[in-house]
C-alpha cells in the first residue's frame, strides 16, 4: 500500500457499488483497502488518494442532493491522462470540459497542464491533469 497522504478527501457517495465500478473500471483507480461492513474504500491512482463511503448519516452536515460536489473540483495529477480519457470515451462517459492544454501563472512562472474535467456518478468534479512543465514569464506578459 502507498503511504497515506497528509490530506485525503473522503467523498460521500449514494451507491458504493456504482462508485467502485466507476473509479476502478473506468478511471483505473485501485483499492488500497476497504471496510465492506461500512461500505467504505480507500482508493489510489498513482500518488493520488481518495476515500469513498456510502452515505450513512454519520458525517452529514446537511441534506445531500445531486451534484454532491458543488463548489469544489479535485485535481488528479498523473503522468499520462490520455489512457483514462480514451477509457471514458470507450464507455461513452460524458466529458464536462474536453481535453485541452492550459497555462497558469504561478508567481514569476507559468505552469502548463493538459487537462479535462468529468463529474463522477454523484456529481463530484474531477480534473485530470498531466504536467507540461513551466516557463518563465516574459517581461511584456
Amino acid at each position: 500500500m502507498h503511504q497515506l497522504n497528509a490530506l485525503i478527501p473522503e467523498l460521500s457517495v449514494s451507491n458504493i457499488e456504482r462508485s467502485l465500478e466507476f473509479y476502478l473500471e473506468i478511471l483505473t483507480f485501485k483499492i488500497e483497502y476497504e471496510r465492506l461492513e461500512d461500505k467504505f474504500a480507500l482508493l489510489s491512482l498513482s500518488d493520488c488518494q481518495i476515500m469513498i463511503e456510502e452515505v450513512n448519516g454519520h458525517w452529514d452536515t446537511g441534506k445531500l442532493s445531486y451534484p454532491f460536489g458543488r463548489g469544489v473540483n479535485f485535481q488528479i495529477t498523473i503522468n499520462d491522462i490520455d489512457p483514462i480519457y480514451r477509457n471514458l470515451i470507450k464507455h461513452d462517459y460524458p466529458i464536462k470540459f474536453d481535453i485541452q492544454e492550459n497555462w497558469y501563472r504561478a508567481n514569476t512562472k507559468i505552469k502548463g497542464q493538459k487537462e479535462f474535467l468529468i463529474m463522477d456518478p454523484d456529481g463530484y468534479l474531477l480534473r485530470f491533469v498531466q504536467d507540461l512543465g513551466e516557463k518563465n514569464i516574459k517581461e511584456n506578459d
